[in-house]
C-alpha cells in the first residue's frame, strides 16, 4: 500500500496541517499569524505541534504516555501551554486510528468503534500520566474539582476521571461521550459548510462550537456569565458571517477579536475542538481538502 493510501501514515501530516490552520485562520480571541495575543505568538503553536507530533503518533504507545510525552516536548519547545487540549483530544484519536488498521477506506464508524475500545481500556497509569501532563502544562484558570482533582494523584482510570469533569469541561466530555461533539457536531458543520477554503472551513467549525456551548477555557477563567455572553455573540457573528462574504465580514470579526483579547478572553477550547475536527475530517475525506491537503 502506498503511504498516501494509508490513513495512519498520513495522520502526522494531517495533524500538523490542522494545527497550522489553527493559526493561519484569524479566529476571534485566538492567537493567529494575523493577531498575536494572551502573551503568545503563532510561531509557538507551530513549534508546539511539530514537537508534539512524534509523541502523539508513537506506534504502540499508551494514551497516557502519548499525552505526557507530547506535553513535555511542547513545554521544551514553546515554554508555555499552547496545545494541552489538542494533545488530550488527539492522543486517543491516534491510538484508535492505529487500532482501526491501515485499510485505505477509513470510515467514521470503524474509527469510532476503535476509539470506544481505546477509551474503555484506559487505566490508572494513563490517568497518572495525563495528570502529570496537565500539571506540567499548568493551564490558566484550571482551578480545583470536588473529585479527582489534578492537584492530587488520581485513584480512578483516565476515562472515569474525565467523566467526572465532563459537565464543566468540553475536552473531558469527549472521553465520556466517545468524542461525539467531534464526530457528530464538528463533522456535520463541515459537511454543511459552503466554504471554499480550508481556512474558512476552520472558522466555520470554530464559530459552530463557540456558538453552541460556553467555551470551557472562558468558563474557568472568567465565569459562566462571560462564557455565555461570548457564546451568544459567536452565534450572532456566525449568522452574519454566513450571510455575507467572508472577506466582507472580516473587519467585524477583527474588531471582535481585538475586543476579546483586550479583555483577556480566549476561546481556546473551541479552537482545540476545531483542530481535532479538521484532523479527523482530513483523514476521513481527504478529497475535501485535495487542493490544500491537511
Amino acid at each position: 500500500m502506498r503511504a498516501d493510501d494509508d490513513p495512519l501514515a498520513r495522520a502526522p501530516a494531517a495533524f500538523l496541517r490542522a494545527c497550522r490552520l489553527d493559526v493561519e485562520t484569524p479566529k476571534p480571541g485566538n492567537v493567529s499569524f494575523a493577531s498575536a495575543g494572551h502573551g503568545m505568538q503563532a510561531a509557538q503553536f507551530i513549534d508546539s505541534a511539530e514537537a508534539a507530533a512524534p509523541a502523539l503518533f508513537a506506534n504502540g504507545a499508551r494514551v497516557g504516555k502519548r499525552i505526557l510525552d507530547a506535553v513535555t516536548r511542547t513545554r521544551d519547545a514553546a515554554g508555555c501551554n499552547t496545545n494541552l487540549g489538542i494533545v488530550l483530544l488527539v492522543a486517543p484519536l491516534s491510538a484508535a486510528l492505529e487500532l482501526a488498521g491501515n485499510e485505505p477506506q477509513l470510515d467514521s464508524r470503524r474509527w469510532r468503534a476503535s476509539l470506544e475500545h481505546v477509551l474503555a481500556n484506559l487505566d490508572l497509569d494513563d490517568a497518572r500520566a495525563a495528570y502529570r501532563a496537565i500539571a506540567l502544562a499548568n493551564p490558566g484558570g484550571l482551578g480545583d474539582a470536588p473529585e479527582q482533582s489534578v492537584h492530587a494523584p488520581p485513584t480512578v482510570d483516565l476515562r472515569e476521571a474525565m467523566a467526572l469533569a465532563a459537565e464543566r469541561d468540553s475536552i473531558a466530555r469527549q472521553y465520556a461521550n466517545g468524542f461525539a461533539d467531534i464526530f457528530d457536531a464538528g463533522l456535520t458543520a463541515i459537511a454543511q459548510s459552503h466554504c471554499n477554503t480550508p481556512a474558512d472551513v476552520m472558522l466555520d467549525v470554530f464559530l459552530t462550537f463557540l456558538g453552541t456551548l460556553p467555551d470551557s477555557h472562558i468558563l474557568r477563567k472568567h465565569g459562566a456569565a462571560v462564557a455565555q455572553s461570548v457564546t451568544r455573540e459567536a452565534r450572532e457573528h456566525h449568522a452574519r458571517w454566513r450571510s455575507a462574504s467572508a472577506a466582507a465580514y472580516a473587519p467585524q470579526l477583527d474588531a471582535w477579536d481585538a475586543e476579546l483579547k483586550a479583555r483577556g478572553v480566549n476561546p481556546g477550547t473551541s479552537a482545540d475542538l476545531s483542530v481535532a475536527t479538521l484532523f479527523v475530517a482530513a483523514l476521513l475525506d481527504p478529497s475535501r481538502f485535495a487542493n490544500d491537503p491537511i
